[in-house]
């Protein structure tokens, strides 16, 4: 949903990448499916969403959060900030929005 890297590249934007992987989340390890990810891509400028790219059980699910994030231009701290219940798949978007800009891309 949204921008790729590639896009944001093309188009010269400044931004940064979070990213999740399920074998780290205790849901998808608790249902034996730890193969998947989340990445989202924020703006450096403003923090806001810019696209989110998911694989893996139940994504689809998930993608409501996202989807809506991007439309009222939602921030990475707005989403890290937002309760995200435990044990679930939900999680990896929380955990993946706070791993944004975390590695100095």
């Amino acid at each position: 949903m949204g921008l790729t890297e590639k896009q944001c590249k093309e188009q010269n934007l400044a931004y940064e990448v979070g990213k999740w992987m399920f074998a780290a989340n205790g849901k998808a390890l608790a249902i034996n499916a730890p193969d998947g990810f989340v990445k989202l891509i924020f703006s450096r400028d403003y923090g806001e969403l810019l696209g989110a790219h998911m694989l893996g059980a139940e994504v689809t699910d998930m993608l409501a959060e996202l989807v809506l994030a991007k439309r009222l231009e939602a921030t990475k701290d707005e989403i890290v900030g937002t309760i995200h219940a435990h044990p679930t798949l939900s999680e990896a978007v929380m955990e993946a929005a706070g791993q944004a800009g975390a590695h100095g891309k």
